[in-house]
């Protein structure tokens, strides 16, 4: 992806960032508050995020009835599509790939007159087809995880803050794994907890400064709607299966990037921690990157209680990882305890090519690419270290909320010590492991 100069921060969608609509729900009423209108003109003009580019649902193919998903979470129509959760190895990736570039576009063919010209070709079969096939087993093992969970009575309650762009608040998936703020009364103009913040029913939107944290209509809120469903959007409705659920797990929605480039700065996401901190929550979700260093932002994630878990982020201008222990991006590269670092495994076990690394800095890889989940009035796939930071955030919330014996490092320490080894990943991230649900519910601390 690129990286926006200065002190701006980026989505951390790949550089060919994909979003294809799997269907259409109905997209809920602008007059909610906590729903920013937006007009006709606006939503006709709505870029994708990052450089989007279509991708129809033919060029991500499920063999048959899909991956294998459906006896894992058969109330869920899409859940077929959600490799992540389980693959048994039956996705097959077709790309085509410019093999070299195309050298005639430097001259352009004579017109009519009495000139002598090079003759132009047509371009010509300079392209290759890359396919690769999905690896039965590279995925997060959330079945038996699901399993103690689901058969658990002490399960408490949880809040992570997404800080990212908006979420679309009434989609379907999503409605009932919402935060609101008990403390606040909806629309009626008055800071009823005294916050500072007037009508924060619903979290608050930073980017623009006011409680709406869902432009309706528009595609602005693409990514963190996205990053939401992957984290806990409900199970067995009808749509596809959040990591947490919603019962237990709850999105605070805190908007602090915007724009169909889908940018921020660093002052709206310290404010966003601040905000997160003094209304519960314990998790983070950061699935943005910058190359800028900002000591006040680091010293924030340093100083709070909460865990962040954070996108490594993809790679260079063309969209090439590299190694953060050796060019920092951040917050991904931060050296602290509370903080998670993810990179971007692909379904056959290998990082993917966009995906950043780092034997120190990165800690973990999990699914990042071709995930489905929720978008802005329906479902559809994107890829990038963006979706790959929801996994591990989606699995440290249903262990800390089946564990309230667990603190938060409690839950990294499990989740990075129960990583499942892959020859593929030793010296890319530190744990040499991609991310292993069913195993970190069985880690034990040592005793005290």
């Amino acid at each position: 992806m690129p990286f926006f100069q200065g002190t701006a921060l980026a989505a951390c969608l790949t550089a060919a960032c994909t979003i294809s609509p799997l269907g259409n729900v109905p997209a809920g009423t602008a007059a909610l508050t906590g729903i920013r209108a937006t007009d006709t003109a606006q939503i006709t003009a709505a870029a994708r995020p990052a450089s989007g580019t279509a991708l129809p649902v033919s060029s991500f193919r499920a063999a048959d009835a899909g991956p294998g998903i459906s006896a894992l979470s058969s109330g869920d129509n899409y859940a077929q599509y959600q490799w992540g959760l389980k693959n048994n190895g039956d996705l097959r990736m077709v790309e085509i790939r410019d093999r070299f570039a195309y050298g005639g576009s430097a001259y352009t063919p004579t017109e009519n007159g009495p000139h002598v010209g090079l003759p132009i070709p047509n371009e010509p079969g300079n392209y290759e087809v890359l396919t690769t096939d999905a690896v039965a087993g590279i995925d997060i093992n959330i079945a038996p995880a699901w399993d103690l969970y689901d058969g658990s009575d002490t399960n408490r309650d949880v809040i992570v803050a997404v800080i990212d762009t908006g979420v679309d608040i009434v989609h379907p998936d999503l409605k009932n794994s919402i935060w609101t703020n008990g403390g606040e009364i909806p629309g009626d103009g008055i800071d009823n907890d005294g916050n500072g913040y007037v009508d924060d029913y619903f979290g608050w939107d930073f980017f623009y400064n006011d409680p709406s944290v869902f432009s309706g209509g528009s595609s602005e809120d693409t990514h963190g709607t996205h990053v939401a469903g992957t984290i806990a959007a409900g199970r067995g409705n009808g749509g596809m299966a959040g990591i947490t659920g919603s019962e237990h797990v709850k999105i605070m929605t805190l908007k602090a990037l915007g724009t169909s480039q889908g940018v921020g700065t660093p002052e709206d996401v310290i404010a966003a921690i601040r905000y997160a901190e003094a209304n519960g929550a314990s998790i983070c979700n950061l699935s943005f990157c910058s190359n800028a260093y900002t000591q006040e932002l680091a010293d924030t994630i340093r100083d709070s209680s909460m865990l962040f878990v954070v996108a490594a982020g993809n790679g260079d201008a063309n969209g090439i990882g590299y190694s953060i222990d050796t060019t920092p991006t951040y917050p991904a590269s931060l050296p602290f305890d509370n903080i998670i670092t993810v990179s971007n495994l692909m379904f056959d076990g290998n990082l993917d090519t966009s995906s950043n690394y780092g034997a120190l800095s990165a800690d973990i890889a999990a699914p990042g690419t071709y995930i489905v989940s929720t978008i802005p009035g329906g479902y559809g796939f994107l890829s990038g270290t963006s979706m790959a930071a929801p996994m591990v955030t989606g699995a440290a919330a249903l262990l800390y909320s089946y564990r309230p014996d667990f603190t938060v490092l409690d839950v990294k320490d499990a989740l990075l010590q129960s990583a499942r080894k892959l020859d593929t990943l030793t010296g890319r991230v530190s744990t040499g492991g991609m991310l292993d649900v069913g195993a970190a519910f069985g880690w034990q601390k040592a005793a005290q």
